[in-house]
């Protein structure tokens, strides 16, 4: 009678082994996850011809020191007032970031910008290191004097929205009451825009109380040396955790320029 054989236990386990590291699922270290973060860089560079300002920005010396500072810090995101079509396609080359820019209306039309001709017509732009996926822009409501105040919204294929606006400027009482429904107005897209992803909104607001809605947050350039308080960046406070605040002085313009960095949450 033939004994039988048996594999030995041993052996068994040998062969396991490999069939349970195939359908084994590891989970990576939480510390593998990356923190992801979005910088925004505002500035407002007095680029139209009529300011008072224009005189100093010694052109083209203010856009090109726009230029090195978007080389500099590498922001995700670049927000522009007062500037001029031409100069921010100009800006987009030396720097890859594409751009979408919202013309203003002044006096029925659009303005073109002077001194020198040729730089294209005057208005407010979104700059961003990711491809724009989409915009939106639009009017206030409340309108008072000769330039359209307006906002400008892009969503970029990282699935976040940057917006940037230039607010009227306050002093009687009808200009305090046509910028504060402006105010109200911002708040209310930005809110919207929120309800969609995370979402930035900048801008020379002109003022020093913000326009952002509830549960969002906003920083200022308080620390600049050149018309502190009135450029702000706010940021949706359910996915958007502030991280820095950074002043950097500009020479050519009479805004400094604002630098914020958030980190995105979950």
């Amino acid at each position: 009678m033939t004994t039988p054989r048996y594999r030995r236990p041993w052996s068994l386990l040998a062969a396991l082994v490999p069939l349970a590291a195939a359908c084994a699922v590891v989970a990576p270290p939480a510390s593998a996850e990356p923190r992801r973060e979005v910088s925004l860089l505002q500035m407002n560079l007095c680029l139209s011809g009529y300011a008072g300002c224009f005189g100093a920005t010694e052109y083209p010396a203010v856009v090109d020191e726009a230029v090195d500072r978007v080389r500099e810090h590498a922001p995700d995101v670049v927000s522009l007032n007062e500037a001029c079509s031409g100069d921010v396609e100009r800006l987009g080359e030396a720097t890859g970031y594409e751009v979408a820019f919202a013309t203003v209306i002044y006096r029925g039309a659009p303005l073109p910008c002077r001194t020198p001709e040729g730089r294209g017509v005057f208005g407010n732009a979104v700059l961003t290191r990711a491809a724009q996926v989409s915009r939106e822009e639009a009017p206030y409501a409340s309108q008072l004097g000769s330039e359209e105040r307006r906002w400008l919204c892009v969503t970029t294929t990282e699935d976040v929205t940057a917006c940037t606006t230039h607010l009227a400027v306050a002093g009687s009482a009808e200009a305090t009451a046509n910028q504060d429904a402006q105010c109200r107005e911002l708040a209310d897209v930005m809110a919207a825009q929120g309800l969609r992803r995370p979402v930035l909104v900048s801008g020379d607001v002109n003022r020093r109380t913000d326009c952002a809605p509830t549960g969002a947050w906003t920083r200022t350039d308080a620390a600049a040396g050149q018309l502190a308080g009135i450029q702000h960046v706010s940021g949706t406070l359910s996915s958007l955790a502030p991280l820095s605040t950074e002043v950097l002085p500009m020479t050519y313009s009479d805004h400094d320029a604002l630098l914020v960095t958030s980190r995105l949450r979950g």
